[in-house]
């Protein structure tokens, strides 16, 4: 395993874990519980431009430093005094450079949350594909005591991840919930001790290997496209589409020749 962290700007770190192919990505502001403001959002998309253009990386791994906090929220500092349509722009921009960047990048994104996931932590969290976290984290949406509402695709997101009620639940009431509460609503996908959050989170990133990139891409589009009225022919038209790959190729001959698939 490369253990060699790259510093991107003053408080997200990287790194490749050759092995399982997959990508770390550690929000790297401890003091501040990791909390996310427009440096932090900017560099995490500097990654990810990066991780998209290599081949060798199939999936991404995103978490925080530290035992406390996944991430603990917005810097509220950052935007406190901000008009009304500088607001609009925040949200705007966060979910363009990021959040919505995440929930439909090509290759699947896993959220190895290791404490608090609250406010844009866990809008963070619910952009990701995949959820896993650890026994002590704690997950919320506190935005309305704050006198304002998710902004980073919560209010979007949470209901289709978990259901209507619940989600207006959790948002209307900003209560924090534990990991097993949230592992009871489908909120996270597993919990794990601390010691065993990064590796469990690479065995599952592992058995990404296994598969098409094509295909992987494709799934999460198909997945991502549910709720719309078109839904049903995006996923026809994905279907279709990947007969023209070679790794199509590879996985049916692969198949009638009993031998493990070696995708491109």
């Amino acid at each position: 395993m490369n253990e060699k962290w790259l510093k991107i700007g003053d408080s997200v770190l990287y790194r490749d874990d050759l092995e399982t192919s997959t990508a770390i990505i550690k929000i790297s502001r401890e003091k501040q519980l990791n909390a996310l403001n427009s440096s932090v959002i900017s560099c995490i998309e500097q990654a990810l431009s990066e991780i998209e253009k290599n081949k060798k990386i199939r999936s991404v791994i995103v978490t925080g430093a530290g035992e406390k906090a996944f991430v603990a929220g917005a810097d509220i500092k950052e935007f406190q005094h901000f008009s009304e349509n500088e607001a609009y722009n925040l949200s705007r921009t966060g979910k363009e450079k990021l959040f919505n960047k995440i929930a439909n990048f090509s290759k699947p994104v896993v959220a190895a949350i290791n404490g608090y996931a609250l406010g844009g932590g866990l809008e963070l969290a619910l952009s990701c594909h995949i959820r896993i976290a650890v026994k002590e984290a704690r997950l919320g949406l506190p935005e309305c005591t704050l006198g304002i509402i998710p902004g980073y695709g919560a209010t979007q997101r949470l209901p289709k991840i978990i259901g209507k009620g619940f989600a207006m639940e959790m948002i209307l009431t900003a209560k924090i919930i534990d990991a097993d509460y949230a592992y009871k609503i489908g909120l996270i996908n597993h919990v794990v001790s601390s010691d065993e959050l990064i590796s469990k989170t690479l065995s599952i990133t592992k058995l990404f290997n296994n598969t098409s990139p094509e295909a992987l891409s494709l799934a999460i589009n198909s997945v991502n496209s549910c709720f719309l009225s078109d839904a049903d022919n995006i996923e026809s038209r994905n279907f279709a589409s990947l007969f023209n790959t070679d790794n199509f190729k590879e996985g049916i001959n692969a198949f009638i020749e009993k031998r493990k698939s070696n995708f491109d």
